[in-house]
């Protein structure tokens, strides 16, 4: 039998407190009626809870082709100017220049400016319900963009398109019109046939260049890609452990016979897998990364050059691809002409600048055009960063929806749910910091004739965002509530308004 624990201690819980007790009176009578105990205090202070905050902000590009013979003061289109922020919108009576758009573009895709900043409020669509268009003398053959960037500030998000057909009216017929159209004619009494006529088209404008591109690079032939990847001393800590999970992500979206390889550059350089369709290989490679040394972004870009077009594994005639990610400034080489030199022997450079330190112009410069250079101004953006990326690059551009105006407005009136990352199954929340693209073009075709003379057509677009924390399946009912309804009534002629909401 085991012996009791108490008896083997000679003292029973009872009988040990008793003691202390005794003891405690003891030394109080020796300290002459004073007492000094051992004491300790540890404490919590400060304590405050403050809600997080969710700010969806809006901007946009339009444009219009209106052909020859259209009317220039017509024509109400705006969007920000890129040199003079202060200076809110232009009008334009014209298709904006290339250098415009370009700016516009560079604009929404760099850090040069912070969108979620209180500055940006002033000329930034807050649930204003401004018109994107507002046009009349619309012919057939005319046709026309918005492109829609989205920036969600602070916290991810689950974002919906919205939209909603507010006009389609006959306004009586012409002569010319009567001949051909048996709907009635009478203002006000008649439904007009403009929107069933006006061709849509809704997608994720990836580069937000206002052109849908359905087709990636790797659609078409097989793809090889190489990784160059940053491993300087500044890339330490939360920069290196970003871009492991997103470009081993990236490697993860690959199929045969698509091919990667990973390229390191410090001080000096690595390849540190051959091209291969062994993806888990290479995800090895780059997580096998430590950070140490200079920048020797030239290096980078050479070995995989050498790799894409000369690899053990290389195929002549494969569209060739580089991304090359850096946190810094140069200090070995000249990534320039280290650039131009891949460049012309056919690769595609998408250059990432990571962090707040990073020398933009070169970023710029190394990549095949403006539109290649993205910036992740946080670790968190990396992810994004690589998967929109991967999604020029493998797939081209989704639709969100097309069709007549008629039929895509029947789907945005319910709300489309938009994705936050293309490349993941199931639909995924936008991260906080981020921007997205939406373009949205329609077209009136030439053949339609006079049936859609005198016809107008209104509507409007709306964004909504709700947060994704705590949300698993979120649902959301458009139309007829305050939050999100974005109807001010009657417009002119093919008015269409864009807002937000949160």
């Amino acid at each position: 039998m085991k012996p009791d624990t108490n008896d083997t201690i000679g003292l029973s819980r009872r009988k040990l407190l008793a003691g202390l007790g005794a003891v405690g009176v003891a030394s109080a009578g020796a300290g002459l009626g004073t007492t000094a105990y051992f004491n300790d205090t540890e404490t919590f202070e400060g304590n405050t809870l403050t809600a997080g905050e969710l700010d969806l902000k809006l901007d946009y590009k339009s444009t219009y082709l209106g052909g020859p013979g259209r009317l220039d003061d017509v024509v109400d289109m705006g969007y920000p100017d890129a040199e003079d922020l202060g200076d809110g919108r232009y009008l334009l009576d014209q298709t904006p220049s290339p250098a415009d758009m370009q700016a516009w573009e560079d604009l929404v895709m760099e850090d040069d400016f912070d969108f979620c900043s209180p500055e940006a409020d002033e000329y930034l669509v807050n649930g204003d319900g401004i018109p994107v268009f507002t046009l009349d003398d619309v012919k057939p053959g005319d046709s026309g963009e918005v492109t829609i960037s989205l920036h969600i500030c602070d916290n991810p998000a689950y974002l919906y398109l919205a939209g909603e057909i507010t006009e389609n009216a006959e306004n009586g017929q012409s002569e010319p019109e009567a001949a051909v159209d048996e709907t009635g004619g009478d203002p006000g009494d008649g439904m007009g046939e403009l929107a069933d006529f006006i061709e849509v088209c809704v997608w994720y404008d990836e580069d937000c260049d206002n052109v849908y591109e359905p087709t990636g690079t790797g659609q078409q032939q097989e793809l090889e890609v190489a990784l160059v990847s940053d491993t300087s001393g500044s890339m330490s800590g939360s920069n290196l452990s970003a871009l492991k999970t997103a470009a081993t992500s990236f490697v993860g979206n690959l199929s045969s016979p698509d091919e990667a390889a990973a390229i390191s550059f410090s001080s000096g350089t690595a390849l540190d897998q051959e091209l291969t369709t062994n993806y888990q290989s290479v995800q090895n490679a780059i997580n096998n990364y430590t950070a140490g040394g200079q920048t020797n972004v030239a290096g980078g870009i050479s070995v995989a050059e050498d790799e894409l077009l000369t690899g053990t594994n290389a195929t002549p005639g494969a569209s060739k691809v580089m991304i090359v990610l850096t946190d810094g400034f140069e200090n070995v080489g000249d990534a320039r002409d280290a650039a131009d030199d891949a460049k012309n022997a056919g690769i595609r450079i998408f250059g990432i600048g990571l962090g707040n330190s990073v020398d933009t112009d070169l970023v710029e410069d190394i990549s095949s055009s403006p539109d290649d250079a993205f910036f992740a101004p946080d670790p968190a953006d990396l992810d994004t960063v690589y998967a929109e990326i991967a999604q020029i690059v493998l797939e081209g551009e989704q639709k969100i929806a097309s069709g007549t105006m008629s039929e895509v407005f029947g789907q945005l009136s319910e709300g489309v749910a938009l994705d936050g990352n293309r490349q993941d199954e199931g639909r995924q929340p936008y991260p906080g910091a981020t921007t997205q693209c939406i373009g949205f073009e329609w077209t009136l075709p030439a053949e339609v004739g006079n049936e859609i003379q005198t016809d107008s057509v209104a509507f409007d677009l709306a964004v909504y965002a709700e947060q994704s924390r705590h949300n698993d399946n979120p649902q959301v009912a458009f139309n007829g509530t305050e939050a999100n309804s974005t109807s001010p009534g009657p417009a002119p002629n093919g008015t269409g308004n864009v807002s937000g909401s949160n």
